[in-house]
């Protein structure tokens, strides 16, 4: 079946308001009605989505934090609820990427808590699994995608699922300039599409939106998106300069 393609762009820990307001009323003027195909994210810092939830307020173009704690509100230092998301407008949240996960220790059970809390507000889950280089050259490539896509999915229901994403980012592709070949990314996405087969059925398996993410440049996308099971990219450095960002999409979308 036909999955909508959807190019995410995570800036990680850059462009506050200021900069986050330049790039968007470039990027919105120039982005073009043929990408109308393809679902469109930026995810800023949380001090700029304000910024960025007035700018895209009449466009195409989708809003989604970074993160989200797993509680409703207390005493938590320095978090942010789903509650505070959706009152900005903002309909996507990439969780588990492999930087909450070494840096911050993250783990399946505590992700797997804040995709719950995510759907309780109806905000999507972009929800990110990957590999170590390490963990790919002992051959466990699939003992570690199976325990991240379990433990992340945990009693998350089928209707749940099917309005969230999974990207697979190899932690060993991420903002290293080293991709993964379209070849090594599409059979670890046919993997995981196996694994969601496994656990919710082959029917919903198929409906499921897997991106890629890892070193995506405007000189690979077409080739990765014309991958059977990539249904899209997850993307860091080349989203922070809208013409990289905008021609990385035209091309996404050309070769998909």
């Amino acid at each position: 079946m036909a999955r909508k393609l959807i190019i995410a762009a995570n800036w990680k820990m850059n462009k506050g308001p200021s900069e986050t307001g330049g790039f968007l009323k470039t990027f919105l003027a120039k982005i073009a009605p043929s990408t109308s195909n393809c679902e469109v994210v930026v995810a800023p810092p949380f001090v700029s989505l304000a910024t960025a939830s007035e700018l895209v307020a009449n466009s195409n173009v989708e809003l989604a934090a970074q993160n989200v704690s797993e509680y409703d509100s207390g005493a938590y230092t320095g978090e942010i609820n789903v509650v505070m998301l959706k009152e900005l407008f903002v309909r996507h949240v990439i969780l588990g990427h492999s930087e909450r996960r070494s840096i911050y220790g993250e783990t399946d059970a505590v992700i797997n808590a804040k995709i719950k809390k995510a759907r309780e507000a109806n905000l999507k889950p972009i929800f990110c699994i990957g590999e170590t280089l390490e963990e790919r050259e002992a051959g466990k490539l699939e003992e570690v995608l199976r325990t991240q896509v379990r433990g992340g999915l945990d009693g998350v229901s089928e209707k749940d699922l099917l309005e969230s994403v999974l990207a697979y980012e190899p932690v060993w592709a991420i903002g290293t300039g080293v991709t993964a070949s379209p070849e090594q990314a599409q059979e670890a996405h046919a993997f995981v599409r196996s694994l969601l087969a496994e656990f919710y059925g082959a029917a919903v398996s198929e409906k499921i939106r897997i991106q890629y993410g890892g070193s995506v440049k405007p000189g690979n996308s077409a080739e990765l998106m014309g991958q059977p099971d990539i249904d899209g990219a997850l993307v860091g450095g080349a989203s922070l300069e809208a013409q990289s960002f905008l021609e990385l999409i035209e091309n996404a979308v050309a070769g998909a």
